[in-house]
């Protein structure tokens, strides 16, 4: 059996829970809210509501039936993209266009080392002189052979061989012709040109490089060509033709083009269900390849709700108006807004009805002749009185100018009051 103070000890450890877990339930039942008066669910008296001014302005919430579209985001490609390389090896000399710059059919782009090709050809060249002294040699040899077999000097069979080495003579003479042909082609590839109007894309090589037959050196497209490809769910797809006008939203430039349905690809992605559109853009320079746009697809027609800006209130990430009941009062209530219609008009989700009356912003007045503009200098008044200063006070002088008080004026200056 414990003691009188063991009984003591465990009645005081039961108390301290007991009143702590009493104190726990006060706490909670405080932060929620127990101990405060609640408002009750419902509409305020129209006693308890604000009554709105009779010059304030209001405007009637209206329904609008307007077609709306459906955004397929895609990617600006141009229809003609060059890629210029080299056909043959050889470092790279100086290059003449860069990134961005706009490049005339023929206008040079690189010029590749010479020297290995011009000796190239020099060798031809060469092996040219040669083959015609050859054939010169054969066809004197024939002509001092002929005359000699009628007079049955020689053989017939000495005349034979005569006539195959000028045959062999005139062989060698034509392959080296087609050889200088071919050296001077290939030394004309030294000098890299533009094939076609357009414009730079990028340079993927660099001065010393070393140019190789069909690696590509630059990236040449037509800004002329650019289109939008986007991928076209099938059931707006079938809705498309070919020449069909549609606009396209360019997010870059915040500006909305008109474009044309150019290419529909006759077939579907079957992980998308998608039909790849090709719409043309109108020749801009400030459309690039590789931005994105918007190709907005006509998907219907519904109504919506359509609220004057002016009575819109935005708070942080709230949006509220204040409507105007039939009883002359105020009811501040929240909405939510949805896209931009007309100027100065935007589409309402939810919180109003069609019909209610909604308060717009008083406007600032305009400045009137006695009210003059910030910033004018207005006409001062002078008062010549000093002002008296307490004994043992050093004379100080204030200037008030509109409702602003300047600092004091240095000592011995003469004390002005002046009221703007």
């Amino acid at each position: 059996m414990p003691g009188k103070g063991g009984r003591f000890a465990v009645w005081k450890t039961v108390g301290t829970l007991v009143v702590g877990v009493v104190v726990m339930a006060v706490v909670i039942a405080w932060l929620a809210g127990m101990f405060h008066r609640k408002i009750p669910p419902g509409e305020a008296a129209a006693a308890d509501r604000p009554t709105a001014s009779a010059d304030r302005p209001w405007d009637q919430v209206h329904k609008v039936r307007k077609v709306y579209y459906e955004e397929i985001v895609g990617a600006l490609k141009a229809a003609s993209r060059t890629e210029i390389a080299s056909r043959v090896l050889a470092p790279i000399e100086k290059i003449y266009v860069s990134a961005g710059q706009t490049v005339r059919e023929g206008d040079k782009l690189i010029e590749l080392d010479r020297r290995a090709l011009e000796t190239q050809l020099s060798q031809v060249k060469a092996r040219l002189v040669a083959a015609e002294a050859d054939l010169k040699n054969a066809e004197a040899d024939l002509g001092r052979l002929e005359p000699l077999v009628q007079k049955q000097a020689i053989s017939q069979q000495e005349l034979d061989k005569a006539r195959t080495r000028r045959e062999v003579a005139l062989a060698q003479l034509q392959h080296a012709q087609q050889a200088e042909a071919e050296a001077r082609v290939m030394l004309s590839y030294a000098t890299i040109t533009a094939p076609k109007a357009g414009m730079v894309v990028d340079t993927l090589a660099k001065e010393g490089d070393m140019a190789r037959p069909g690696v590509p050196l630059l990236v040449l497209y037509d800004p002329a060509s650019l289109r939008l490809e986007v991928p076209a769910p099938e059931h707006l797809a079938v809705q498309l033709k070919k020449g069909q006008t549609l606009s396209v939203r360019i997010d870059a430039l915040q500006k909305e083009v008109e474009s044309v349905v150019d290419e529909i690809v006759p077939q579907a992605e079957l992980a998308s269900r998608s039909f790849l559109v090709k719409v043309r853009l109108p020749r801009s320079e400030e459309l690039f390849e590789g931005m994105s746009g918007r190709l907005l697809v006509p998907a219907g027609q519904r109504d919506h709700l359509c609220l004057n800006m002016d009575a819109l209130y935005r708070i942080g990430q709230l949006e509220l108006v204040d409507v105007l009941r039939d009883d002359g009062t105020v009811e501040r209530r929240f909405v939510k807004t949805g896209r931009i219609g007309m100027p100065g008009r935007i589409e309402v989700l939810s919180g109003l009805r069609e019909g209610e009356r909604v308060l717009l912003r008083p406007r600032p007045a305009a400045p009137t002749k006695a009210d003059p503009p910030l910033g004018a200098a207005t006409p001062r008044r002078v008062w010549k009185r000093p002002f008296p200063c307490p004994p043992g006070s050093r004379p100080t002088t204030f200037a008030l100018v509109g409702q602003t008080l300047s600092r004091p004026l240095p000592p011995g200056e003469k004390r002005v009051f002046s009221l703007g």
